[in-house]
């Protein structure tokens, strides 16, 4: 008896996939979009020392123009790669952060670093509604090609960590921004020569989502998504922006040297980061909603954990905070793969990441009052309540049951 669950429409071909070159430098690109994102994160001390500043908590605040633009700018960046073309939005994103970056690296005062990380935060988000859709479109197995670019993606979080302590130490903040903003223009000068041109826009092709639910159905997982990834942003934004302010504070004695606190920040976001590849492999062999939940509840005991170490005890609980925050990234970019046509998917990713990553924008600017306030122990533990939020709201998302799966 045919499963009334399984479509017979025949589906368009799939084109042939990117060129390898393309691909890795897609993949190169989300490292970069993290790395740039951070910077300021990693090197605000050393910042707030030359401006004048006698505490970073008071420089932090003016980090949060880049992570509201980060979210903003998806909008109008995933409306544009969907109706102009994805590969003229990436040569845009790579020339645009690395003039940015330059940029910023000129600033003489708070609010022209303010502006010019609003700026560099604009160019960063053109990434995520464009590249990873430009990375899909050819796929033939999107898990795992979410769960390796989750992995570049959160190794430029851990080469920033690393990096830009090396540079501050050699050659003071600036050069942190210079010399990546030269890399990502050498990026985008072999991506224009190696990507071939678009025959057409998104939009104008055929295609269809490979599962299907009904419009209600649709629009509730939209919305749910939507809601999961705000919480989800909030951890992300404040780990990513705080980590290395913790390891400072609760290595005293223990490890003083930044470079030093660099490479251990680094290796807890390389470990962290393998955890993407294990979900991309995973993701399509159990139940999507249960997989979700469990990802996010299993960060509440690791926030309540690192909320109370001090020490090499902190770094092993650190691992484990981070390791289950990074592996509940690919399940929204797979959802979208899954339930949204390819001519549509830059466009729903901005919304997506429009509202998320604007008002998650608001735990980078509350990251120095709310520390300077209540201190790291007590900010952990309000993360844990976040975790607690997403996991309810995941509660909502379609089922298994609910879905329609297309066959060629």
């Amino acid at each position: 008896m045919p499963n009334p669950h399984i479509s017979t429409a025949p589906q368009p071909e799939a084109p042939a996939d990117h060129p390898r070159v393309v691909r890795g430098l897609l993949n190169t690109a989300h490292a970069l979009d993290h790395l740039f994102l951070l910077i300021f994160a990693a090197a605000v001390s050393s910042i707030a020392a030359d401006m004048g500043l006698t505490q970073w908590q008071d420089l932090m605040p003016y980090g949060a123009g880049a992570f509201f633009m980060f979210g903003l700018g998806s909008l109008p960046a995933g409306r544009l790669g969907d109706l102009w073309g994805r590969r003229s939005m990436m040569l845009v994103f790579f020339f645009g952060m690395g003039a940015a970056s330059i940029l910023t690296a000129c600033a003489q005062s708070v609010w022209q670093l303010a502006l010019s990380l609003s700026l560099l935060g604009l160019f960063a988000s053109i990434y995520h509604p464009v590249g990873i859709p430009m990375l899909l479109e050819r796929s033939a197995n999107p898990g795992a090609t979410i769960g390796f670019n989750g992995l570049a993606g959160n190794l430029g979080v851990a080469v920033a960590a690393l990096i830009t302590g090396f540079l501050i130490q050699w050659l003071g903040w600036r050069a942190a921004f210079v010399v990546p903003g030269v890399a990502a223009m050498v990026c985008g000068w072999v991506f224009a020569r190696a990507c071939p041109q678009e025959v057409s826009a998104p939009a104008k092709r055929k295609g269809g989502a490979k599962v299907s639910l009904s419009a209600p159905l649709l629009a509730r997982a939209l919305v749910v998504m939507t809601a999961a990834a705000i919480t989800s942003s909030v951890l992300f934004n404040f780990t990513t922006n705080g980590n290395g302010l913790l390891l400072v504070e609760r290595f005293q004695g223990v490890v003083d040297d930044p470079v030093s606190l660099g490479f251990l920040l680094a290796l807890v976001y390389a470990v962290a980061s393998l955890a993407q590849v294990v979900v991309g492999h995973l993701i399509n062999r159990f139940p999507l909603k249960r997989f979700f939940m469990f990802m996010v509840m299993a960060q509440i005991p690791m926030l309540v954990l690192a909320s109370q170490a001090q020490g090499w005890w902190l770094l092993i609980a650190l691992t484990g905070v981070m390791v289950f925050i990074f592996g509940a990234i690919p399940f929204t970019d797979f959802m979208i793969a899954r339930y949204v046509d390819d001519r549509l998917r830059s466009r729903v990713s901005g919304m997506r990441l429009g509202v998320s990553f604007a008002v998650s924008s608001l735990s980078v600017w509350a990251l120095g009052p709310v520390v300077k306030a209540m201190g790291f122990g007590p900010s952990l533990l309000l993360l844990a309540g976040f975790s607690l939020t997403t996991a309810l709201i995941l509660t909502l998302l379609p089922g298994a049951a609910h879905e329609q799966v297309h066959t060629a």
